[in-house]
């Protein structure tokens, strides 16, 4: 159960992260709490971490970063990468919208820095929502919920994330300008790899 609740919230985390400028209260929350802060350990070095007040650290280092990596300068979306025209696709044809629907997740398009719903960030925050369905299932010992929720997850992983967004991440680590940004690429990098490991070995005990 541990570890399914650590799943739930490095996907929260990475999902928040990737999907829209941070605000004071997100940054506090990395910058004082020593197990999320492990995850950055670039960042942990940085003095102008604890130099500089936060407010000054979002606006003239981190939310530019962001709107660089994510708008100006890459294109955080699958079908950009999976379609032979690189086109983004914002209709009912993006290839997540189907398996977003029968899962029941909802896409808030105002409160996400997205046109479309094949966003890194929203593809993360959907894979947090089955992750939580799978704890609520684990609680309640429905052997046949987990299972089918393991295997969606993986299958979302393999059809989805794993199949475009190690391109992106890499090519965001590369492109980043601030600590925070490249450590989240590397940690959702390393995450999703080893997250599609986990579930190959849950479902083949």
């Amino acid at each position: 159960m541990e570890q399914t609740q650590a799943r739930v919230n490095i996907y929260a985390l990475l999902s928040r992260i990737l999907l829209q400028e941070l605000e004071v209260q997100t940054l506090q929350m990395i910058k004082n709490d020593e197990n999320i802060l492990e995850f950055f350990p670039t960042l942990k070095e940085w003095k102008e971490l604890d130099e500089i007040d936060e407010v000054t650290l979002l606006e003239e280092y981190f939310n530019p970063d962001f709107v660089n990596l994510s708008i100006l300068h890459l294109i955080p979306y699958e079908t950009f990468y999976t379609r032979e025209d690189q086109m983004v696709e914002t209709g009912g044809a993006n290839p997540v919208t189907d398996i977003y629907s029968a899962y029941e997740f909802m896409v808030d398009y105002e409160a996400a820095r997205s046109v479309s719903s094949d966003h890194i960030g929203i593809e993360l925050e959907f894979m947090h929502h089955l992750a939580s369905a799978e704890m609520k299932a684990l609680q309640k010992q429905d052997v046949e919920a987990l299972k089918e929720l393991q295997n969606v997850q993986k299958e979302f992983l393999n059809k989805h994330l794993l199949r475009w967004a190690p391109m992106y991440l890499i090519n965001m680590k590369y492109e980043a300008r601030t600590p925070l940004y490249y450590d989240a690429a590397d940690m959702a990098l390393e995450f999703i790899l080893s997250d599609n490991e986990y579930l190959n070995k849950e479902l083949s005990a």
